[in-house]
């Protein structure tokens, strides 16, 4: 198919659409041109493209292997176990994709009927595409849609499992420059072809009202990423958590605190891509900064378990285990398992850059994998 450049940008339609915005507005944030990449109401990445799969873009650990979404559905059943078998519960997931992370998960709960019979399956999306295609993997489960959490009833614990989701939400990013201060980075266009190139809002701004102290004598040319976005995600759940408890697991590839570097990123047909090339046609992510996630969950109130490695994660709440039990019912199906394993609990693969970590209300019950 060539490469984006040679391929995709004359079928990007957003392209030109942000070219006029630029034209006539002036350059726009970064933020603001990810939610338009992601969330345009046309032409927006998960409103138009086949993200998931071996003909979309990427590959999401659940679609790895059924073993990643069986075990956060066992993860979900041990907690409603030791928050004392509530009658009601929701098992509620964000960003659920094609719903085979839930499917696997409520397959699992099956294991433990009392807690099958407790539980409502609540996804939240907005892409009325994605949602047809959950509907699909779902059909007679007894699932609920809603496009916000703020949608789902408070009137029962909340089971919450966020993978692959924070990574998604729009990033602000600073640049400093050679007047040594500190700047908001932006799209704009470029003064010969009118291509969108990144360039820096003239305006200084009052840096340590922004990002860390530790950051804040970076050498010039230095850039720093926060997301508000991703905060506000934390003092939500936080929130739902304290008035209705529960636990929230977030499985996501970041840092444990914030650093000096860009990770934007653009991923085309598995391959990466110029993140201005193809807008819409490419997914857009950005590594999560899980210390200031937790920092503001903790501020809501909520208890923070983690980060820890995916792998590591994983391998407690018997990942190994399940494997041989899968590669003693199929022989055949080895192989697969084994490679399974390696991609999702490996430190070269997923294991250490993919991070999980948990929020649960006050003077809550110990997440399992978490010991």
């Amino acid at each position: 198919m060539g490469t984006p450049a040679e391929s995709g940008v004359k079928a990007a339609p957003l392209l030109d659409l942000l070219r006029r915005r630029i034209a006539a507005e002036g350059p726009i944030t970064v933020t603001a041109f990810m939610a338009d990449c992601l969330l345009h109401p046309e032409h927006g990445y998960y409103r138009s493209q086949e993200a998931i799969g071996l003909h979309g873009d990427f590959i999401t650990a659940p679609e790895i292997s059924q073993m990643f979404g069986e075990l956060l559905g066992l993860w979900a059943a041990d907690y409603w176990q030791r928050m004392g078998e509530p009658e009601k519960c929701y098992l509620v997931e964000l960003g659920p994709g094609r719903g085979t992370l839930m499917r696997d998960a409520l397959r699992a709960a099956r294991a433990l009927p009392a807690f099958r019979r407790a539980l409502t399956p609540v996804l939240v999306e907005a892409s009325a595409r994605l949602r047809g295609l959950q509907q699909t993997a779902l059909a007679d489960e007894g699932a609920a849609w809603h496009e916000q959490v703020a949608a789902i009833p408070r009137d029962a614990p909340l089971l919450l499992i966020a993978n692959e989701f924070l990574d998604a939400l729009p990033v602000r990013q600073f640049q400093r420059g050679d007047d040594n201060a500190w700047h908001e980075r932006c799209v704009g266009l470029d003064g010969a072809g009118g291509n969108l190139c990144f360039m820096l809002d003239p305006r200084a701004l009052p840096f340590d009202e922004l990002l860390p102290q530790v950051l804040r004598d970076s050498p010039p040319g230095s850039i720093v990423e926060s997301s508000p976005p991703v905060r506000a995600v934390a003092v939500e759940i936080a929130a739902r958590l304290k008035s209705q408890g529960g636990a929230a697991l977030f499985i996501d590839y970041g840092y444990a605190s914030a650093g000096v570097g860009e990770t934007l990123q653009a991923v085309y047909r598995h391959t990466y891509a110029d993140p201005l090339q193809i807008p819409g046609l490419a997914d857009l992510t950005a590594h999560v900064d899980f210390g200031s996630f937790a920092l503001a969950a903790k501020r809501a109130g909520a208890l923070v378990h983690g980060p820890i490695g995916q792998g590591a994660f994983l391998n407690q709440l018997g990942i190994q285990a399940r494997a041989a039990k899968l590669k003693r019912d199929n022989l055949a199906q080895a192989g697969d398992v084994d490679q399974a394993i390696r991609r999702l609990t490996a430190p070269e693969t997923m294991g250490t850059l993919f991070k999980a970590l948990v929020l649960t209300a006050p003077e809550s019950p110990q997440p399992a994998g978490f010991a």
